[in-house]
């Protein structure tokens, strides 16, 4: 069979690389090029092909002189440091729960993990439906059956509306990450475990000086994950305020520049997707060397 695999692998990878530099690498090539230039999606300002309407940096310069921009990068920070928190400590709780039952476990691993399936749009509509109605009218409003006034209108205040959004988030993944949490749990020998228990070591010793170090791999797989997907969002975002009360994150900053300004302003679009490529590629990159040292081998 590896010979087999061998012998064709040109011809059988040969499609999907095809796809893949058509798909992606071309358009971000052009979208590159075209970040240096005065795009106006139709047109380019200034002449009838690309290099004659370049504008060298000054798109870079305008997005980093852009407020929308700023805002919509600082809050894009914030969201993902707490979700990223949120969802592991969620998740990795959840995987403990799920390796220490004895019956039921598949089941509420396929349970916790359904949220996952729905996309993202359809959850900022019933998470919406859930903040201004549940919460804010029958459970926490004022005639409600508690009175919680922060947890009222949670998607029409600006602070709000980030735990809003990472209440959301953390619900939608961290039943997936909380499936690659179990798989490290079990990969884990039970009989460290078990000795070191022999030796007198505590739940919470144990916890940290075997199963967080055995479970490095699993870090540095799920931080990446939750890194990326974070810095990313947009359907979510759309859905639950639209950018309102200046949520906007980077996602949503860039698919609305070209609405902001008439005419449409591409070319500055497309340098802060180059802008938000960068950072999402440096962080990442910077997380995955930093957890995978911290690495044991089994």
């Amino acid at each position: 069979m590896d010979r087999y695999y061998k012998k064709r692998f040109v011809p059988l990878a040969l499609p999907a690389l095809i796809l893949f530099v058509m798909v992606i690498v071309i358009p971000f090539i052009m979208g590159v090029i075209y970040s240096f230039t005065a795009w106006r999606g139709t047109y380019f300002a200034g002449g009838d092909h690309f290099w004659e309407a370049f504008v060298g940096f000054d798109n870079y310069v305008k997005a980093f002189k852009t407020k929308k921009f700023l805002d919509a990068f600082v809050y894009t920070i914030k969201v993902t440091l707490v979700a990223v928190v949120a969802i592991n400590v969620v998740s990795l709780a959840m995987a403990l729960l799920a390796t220490s039952l004895n019956k039921g476990a598949a089941a509420y691993r396929t349970i916790y993990f359904l949220p996952n399936l729905l996309g993202g749009l359809a959850l900022g509509y019933i998470w919406q439906f859930i903040f201004e109605i549940v919460f804010s009218k029958i459970l926490f409003g004022e005639d409600g059956i508690i009175s919680i006034p922060a947890l009222c209108n949670m998607t029409q205040d600006n602070t709000k509306a980030l735990f809003a959004l990472v209440m959301l988030i953390t619900w939608q993944m961290a039943g997936y990450m909380m499936i690659i949490y179990t798989t490290g749990l079990n990969n884990i020998p039970k009989d460290l475990s078990e000795a070191a228990a022999i030796d007198g070591a505590g739940t919470w010793q144990r916890f940290k000086s075997i199963t967080v170090p055995m479970l490095m791999p699993s870090f540095t797989i799920v931080f990446f994950l939750t890194l990326s997907k974070c810095f990313m969002l947009l359907d979510q975002n759309v859905a639950l305020t639209d950018g309102n009360f200046s949520t906007r994150m980077l996602a949503m900053q860039i698919l609305y520049t070209t609405r902001d300004g008439s005419p449409p302003d591409y070319g500055l679009a497309q340098a802060q997707a180059v802008i938000f490529f960068v950072l999402i590629a440096a962080v990442t990159l910077v997380q995955v060397s930093i957890t995978s040292k911290k690495e044991v081998e089994l």
